[in-house]
């Protein structure tokens, strides 16, 4: 039994539709249950409806139009016979969508956000379940979130796992046994059925609930890339594939940044495991990477590059320390705000972090740790983190490069820089 994953780029257009459809065909004499993102770019255009219908500004029915129009393409270019029940399934799903922006909105952002976005997954799985159906491949399009259930933190919902695993097993397995299953990553529901989702970028992590409730074997995410690289090829030139690291040297990379992988996506594998295998759908026969139990430490350096940082600066107002009361009430307030710090160091009367510039709600954290702190920030810097470092990779990322704070461990070092002013 195998879990497989897709992504948002591996069924981008009708092309990448059929490719995927022609990797599951290899395996359908094999128990198979296929996990799926939404298509390209969608969830980032369904977001834009999210906030556009949240704030009440812009024209969100049109930005929904869009995104329909360009789904109808796409099933155009699968089945050339409009008649398919697809384009009525598909069609039904988005008036879901529909019946949301009908009145104006009522409900917090993050509630509306996940019904919205979520949308997005349960249109490309069908999509791609019917696709792989005209085949003649014995499909079983199903709801991920008839089997992962969760708490109401929406947007960050927590998974029940007693509850999902006695679900997935007590329906998938007889499932598998005479057909491929296709259903969705990155959303869940609620005890009240609503839908929740798993955080952005989601889909991993919900490949892995499902390959650990079924105790598979391995599970194998298709993307655009060869395997795991030391780098991402859109910052770093050149990159190499790493072909076999640990689950904490994963677990590390993802914590620190790496994109390649979910960070929640590691836990429930290494709990159980079972082996993760990262493969590129754009040549299925190359080995890619594999995640398991080694001993193992990265045969090479390892990159992680996060642009548009903001640093900020944390002061008691009476420059008294920066004790536990203080540092719990700020974290309690970046959580609240939806903020991951990725880099951070104290003294005794100052604490300051590193953190992704995202708009209103970093603007609404400062304002909000102004009441009680004195506050300073710098935007546009870039944080740097090299996983088994020397000094030869160091160097090499500082051309050009002014360093504003740096920290070591014994395997780690991370680099907030700015770029040098041209003398």
């Amino acid at each position: 039994m195998q879990v497989f994953k897709f992504g948002g780029a591996s069924v981008k257009d009708a092309d990448s539709i059929r490719n995927v459809a022609s990797i599951i065909a290899k395996y359908q004499q094999e128990k198979l249950l296929v996990v799926v993102s939404a298509t390209g770019k969608t969830t980032n255009r369904l977001e834009e409806v999210t906030e556009s219908y949240f704030d009440q500004k812009g024209d969100y029915h049109a930005l929904l139009a869009k995104i329909k129009e360009e789904h109808q393409h796409v099933l155009e270019e699968l089945f050339p016979d409009k008649t398919s029940p697809v384009f009525d399934d598909v069609a039904n799903s988005f008036v879901e969508i529909d019946w949301i922006l009908e009145e104006e909105p009522q409900d917090s952002y993050d509630y509306l956000y996940d019904q919205i976005v979520s949308i997005g997954e349960i249109v490309s799985s069908k999509m791609l379940a019917a696709y792989t159906a005209s085949l003649g491949i014995k499909i079983r399009w199903i709801d991920a979130r008839d089997y992962i259930f969760t708490d109401n933190n929406y947007r960050e919902a927590v998974v029940d796992w007693d509850k999902t695993e006695d679900k997935i097993n007590k329906d998938l397995p007889s499932i598998l046994d005479n057909e491929i299953a296709i259903t969705q990553g990155f959303i869940g529901s609620t005890s009240e059925n609503f839908t929740t989702t798993l955080g952005r970028e989601g889909s991993d992590y919900s490949a892995a609930i499902f390959a650990s409730c079924l105790n598979v074997q391995d599970i194998i995410i298709w993307k655009d890339v060869p395997g795991v690289l030391n780098a991402d090829p859109k910052w770093f030139d050149p990159t190499e594939l790493i072909p076999e690291l640990s689950y904490t040297d994963a677990i590390e990379l993802t914590y620190y940044g790496a994109t390649v992988i979910h960070p929640k996506t590691i836990k429930p594998l290494q709990n159980k495991k079972i082996t993760l295998n990262v493969r590129s759908f754009l040549n299925p026969e190359a080995t890619g990477t594999l995640i398991r139990t080694t001993n193992q430490g990265l045969p090479v350096p390892s990159f992680i590059f996060k642009v548009n940082q903001v640093l900020v600066n944390i002061q008691p107002r009476d420059f008294s320390f920066i004790v536990e009361d203080n540092l719990s009430h700020i974290f309690n307030t970046f959580h609240s705000h939806r903020i991951k710090v990725n880099m951070m160091h104290n003294t005794a009367i100052s604490f300051s972090v590193s953190i992704d510039d995202t708009g209103k709600n970093v603007e609404d954290l400062l304002e909000e740790l102004n009441k009680r702190y004195k506050v300073s920030m710098e935007k546009g810097l870039e944080l740097i983190t090299i996983r088994y470092f020397n000094q030869e990779t160091i160097d090499r990322v500082l051309v050009q490069k002014e360093i504003i704070r740096e920290l070591k461990d014994s395997y780690t070092c991370q680099l907030l820089v700015k770029n040098k002013i041209a003398e």
